[in-house]
């Protein structure tokens, strides 16, 4: 039975010492180098930092996607480090929902059929799986769109689709990654008022994202630079951080 749980602090994900290493002929790429990191029920954060500071490679480590070299990752205080492949398939499956930026869905499928695909893996999801995937679309305002396919559908609506998909088995975390990059300025804004929703329902996000307009809808900004967290701060914190800088270096 899928578990619902943190542990007794509220901490859902919990990474002590955490490195990826790659190794690419003689030499050993240091993707992940030492990473700390608590994140608790219903925390709002955005992960950023420029191309090979290590953040996508944070997001799979942290979607189960991929496997430490080093350190410990415990997820609702279970230790995934230390679990079968199937085990880790159930967790990206139940207790962890994907967002990506390229939407990832089936051409040939309409909204719901493409909403209930992860119901097809999940134990507990097969029977209801319509009325689930219907729900999940009404939750995201598509209730209207439910029998389109995704060439029928605009770019926003193809990421709701997609965010329904996400959500549908009801995850833990839901965990983004870049989820506006494919979107105009209008429509961003509109899926970012989404995630705010989600999150004033309970919902825990991680949002993976180099645009600063997108992280200010979280509520932690985590910094990364080659492969370490280079700041952890909350969104008031990091605003004023940036705005001493910035003074700084208009004074030099």
């Amino acid at each position: 039975m899928k578990r619902r749980a943190s542990d007794n602090d509220g901490v859902i994900i919990q990474l002590r010492g955490v490195k990826r290493i790659y190794q690419v002929g003689v030499d050993q790429i240091h993707a992940l180098d030492g990473v700390d990191l608590e994140i608790r029920e219903n925390e709002y954060i955005a992960v950023m930092g420029h191309s090979g500071s290590g953040k996508s490679t944070l997001m799979n480590v942290l979607g189960c996607l991929d496997r430490p070299t080093e350190g410990s990752y415990k997820f609702g205080g279970d230790d995934v480090t230390e679990m079968e492949d199937s085990e880790l398939a159930g967790i990206r499956n139940e207790r962890i929902g994907f967002v990506f930026q390229s939407f990832e869905l089936l051409p040939q499928m309409n909204a719901i059929k493409n909403v209930e695909i992860p119901l097809l893996y999940s134990r507990s999801g097969w029977l209801g799986r319509a009325a689930k995937a219907k729900k999940s679309l009404q939750r995201v305002g598509l209730a209207d769109r439910m029998t389109h396919r995704p060439n029928q559908l605009s770019g926003g609506e193809k990421q709701r689709v997609a965010i329904a998909r996400a959500l549908v088995c009801e995850p833990d975390v839901l965990l983004a990654d870049e989820p506006t990059g494919n979107l105009d300025s209008k429509t961003t804004k509109s899926i970012m008022e989404l995630f705010d929703q989600l999150h004033q329902q309970g919902q825990t996000i991680i949002i993976v994202t180099h645009e600063e307009d997108v992280a200010r809808h979280a509520r932690r900004i985590i910094r990364m630079v080659d492969g370490r967290i280079y700041s952890d701060m909350s969104i008031e914190q990091d605003r004023a951080a940036n705005s001493s800088s910035s003074a700084k270096s208009k004074e030099i």
